[in-house]
């Protein structure tokens, strides 16, 4: 009769230690003893020694040793049965770990909460309402850059708790993207252009999507230009554009407008071109704003505000930090409403 339960697992496999699962992956990352034990800032010969001790476990368990030497300054060599224990040993910790990451958050323990760049102010406004609340009660708070691109994926992988941030949202399309999460809507806007270019070129306020076309362009082709842009041309628009210069970082297209090396324009939120006009993004300084009009592909929008798990509020109690938080994020929002 085949045994059941806890009695079933082999001595040898139990002796086998997490700190010795961690240092294979570190070899297996690494490619040898040495390097692993600079990385874990440890002694080579300990780091041989768990590798030595697994070996042996191993071989005996599954008659196959999990790493071979190689020579001197060489990369050690997995077998099968050792890469396969590495990816067996990766998911067991990266478990492990969301398990007592998931304790944490029921317990009110640790939040991990995300921003974009342009968002911060908006976010840290709230923390102070919650700071003494989150003191008292010995609250880990872990606050993480975010990019726009990012941060739907990262609340869905349990990265993070809560994200203050923007995304693009397309007609027909929102209901469904946003569904799966709460959301505190802060504001709507569309797309401006910061540009260099004389008036009698470029005249303004506004110009139409549709105008775009022949115009020397800066573009972030990632995060939320790249998704209004694939919304108003498809995924093939830089066939359509003329992209004088493609960026990542919004502060490295303002400098390349404001030097002259690039005579055109630059796409930016709304609400990016606004602070340039009234002066509060230095950086931005001397550009002239236009607004564009969407008049090409579906109606399509920048939504800044707070995001959030749907079902992970309603899971806490009413003084868990999570809806601490989300509260003082409401108030701050009405405060912002009323100033404006």
């Amino acid at each position: 009769m085949a045994l059941t339960g806890p009695q079933q697992y082999p001595t040898e496999l139990l002796d086998t230690t997490m700190d010795q699962l961690r240092t294979l992956l570190a070899v297996h990352e690494t490619g040898t003893a040495l390097a692993a034990a600079r990385l874990l800032g440890r002694e080579q010969s300990s780091v041989q020694k768990q590798l030595d001790t697994m070996n042996r476990t191993f071989g005996a368990l599954c008659g196959e040793a999990l790493v071979l030497k190689r020579g001197r300054g060489k990369d050690v060599l997995f077998t099968a049965t050792g890469e396969a224990l590495v990816e067996l040993a990766r998911r067991t910790l990266e478990n492990w770990t969301d398990g007592i990451h998931d304790a944490r958050r029921r317990l009110g323990r640790t939040l991990s909460v995300g921003s974009t760049r342009y968002t911060l102010g908006f976010l840290l406004d709230a923390v102070e309402r919650v700071s003494e609340a989150y003191e008292r009660r010995g609250v880990d708070l872990k606050v993480t850059h975010v990019r726009t691109g990012d941060l739907f994926a990262r609340l869905r992988a349990k990265e993070l708790d809560l994200v203050c941030g923007s995304i693009v949202v397309v007609e027909g399309e929102e209901e469904a993207e946003l569904a799966p999460f709460d959301v505190i809507e802060w504001r709507r806007s569309g797309l401006s252009l910061l540009t260099n270019l004389p008036q009698e070129e470029l005249p303004g306020p506004a110009v139409g999507a549709s105008e775009l076309k022949g115009m020397p362009l800066v573009v972030s082709a990632g995060g939320l230009i790249g998704n209004f842009l694939t919304s108003w041309y498809g995924p093939d628009f830089r066939q359509d554009l003329t992209i004088a210069a493609e960026i990542e970082a919004a502060h490295y297209g303002f400098e390349l407008l404001r030097s002259g090396v690039v005579s055109g324009a630059m796409l930016v939120t709304q609400g990016i071109g606004e602070a340039a006009e009234s002066g509060s993004l230095p950086e931005a300084g001397g550009l002239r704003r236009l607004d564009i009009v969407g008049d090409v592909g579906p109606r399509t929008e920048v939504l800044v505000g707070v995001f959030a798990r749907r079902g992970d509020r309603d899971s806490c109690d009413p003084g868990h930090p999570l809806n601490l938080l989300w509260d003082a994020l409401k108030k701050e929002n009405e405060r912002w409403w009323l100033r404006s």
